[in-house]
């Protein structure tokens, strides 16, 4: 009888208990992907979580790929995916929360200020193989690429109308970060990365130039015009209409509560309509 009322008495307060114990339990969110994405996302995270005590957020950057991949097999609450999704993944639900430009970028020691979609081109696909056959010194190019899985990449492909088979790359880079650091470091590099930290490292001492394209020069008021040619927008993606505390954050990150720190990363905000 007495370890009957033991067992009673324990299974009492453990329902007692139970609840109160799951309350305390901080509630997660894991999103991954997009490395253009991921700062940004970190920042309206922090920021989220300061309005929402016990909430964690946990943001990992790696390609949109992978943000696309760990919202299918449900590794990932959020993916973040810097280009729009392709018809293969239209399962999914995508929320845009800002505008990108993607610009090629040179040396600031290279002398040339322009280069054409067909000379463009041709030097990614390795048919122009030295700067003096653009208009530059007689020194090889250096071809720098993103990585696969990149939503970079697959931008500037389609744009170019490209496979990724083409491309001669001498180099091959992940962020922009990375990007803009291998060109500023070799004047005889050409690569390509997002308008905005390319703007943003320029003025602030990198040894790099943006070119314009199309006759349309690279910038972020360029971009919000919707003038230019090679535009992304951000977006969060979800398996299934976002609930809770993904709908809440995802409502955050694409309110004018955002758009300050979208600016603050170099991105252009939502427009939004008076009223």
């Amino acid at each position: 009888m007495r370890r009957c009322l033991s067992t009673v008495f324990l299974a009492a307060s453990f329902v007692a208990v139970s609840p109160i114990v799951a309350a305390a339990e901080p509630k997660k969110l894991v999103i991954t992907g997009s490395s253009t994405v991921a700062p940004l996302m970190a920042e309206i995270a922090k920021k989220f979580e300061a309005t929402h005590p016990g909430t964690r957020i946990d943001v990992q950057s790696g390609g949109s790929s992978r943000g696309v991949t760990d919202v299918r097999q449900g590794t990932a609450d959020i993916g973040m995916v810097s280009r729009p999704l392709n018809p293969d993944e239209s399962e999914l639900r995508s929320f845009t929360i800002a505008m990108d430009g993607v610009t090629v970028i040179l040396n600031k020691a290279n002398p040339v200020q322009v280069l054409t979609r067909e000379q463009i081109v041709a030097i990614y696909t390795g048919q122009t193989r030295n700067w003096k056959m653009v208009g530059g010194p007689d020194q090889p190019i250096v071809v720098v690429n993103k990585a696969e899985g990149r939503s970079t990449l697959e931008l500037f492909l389609q744009h170019f109308a490209l496979k990724a088979p083409d491309v001669k790359a001498a180099i091959i880079i992940g962020d922009n970060a990375q990007g803009i650091k291998t060109v500023a470091g070799n004047p005889q590099a050409i690569g390509y990365v997002s308008i905005g930290s390319a703007e943003y490292e320029a003025g602030h001492g990198a040894a790099i130039k943006l070119l314009p394209l199309g006759g349309v020069a690279p910038s972020m008021d360029s971009v919000r015009a919707g003038a230019f040619p090679l535009a992304r927008p951000l977006n969060l993606v979800t398996k299934q209409e976002p609930t809770g505390l993904a709908k809440a954050l995802i409502d955050f990150a694409r309110s004018a509560a955002a758009d300050e720190i979208v600016k603050e990363q170099f991105f252009v905000p939502l427009a939004r309509t008076a009223g």
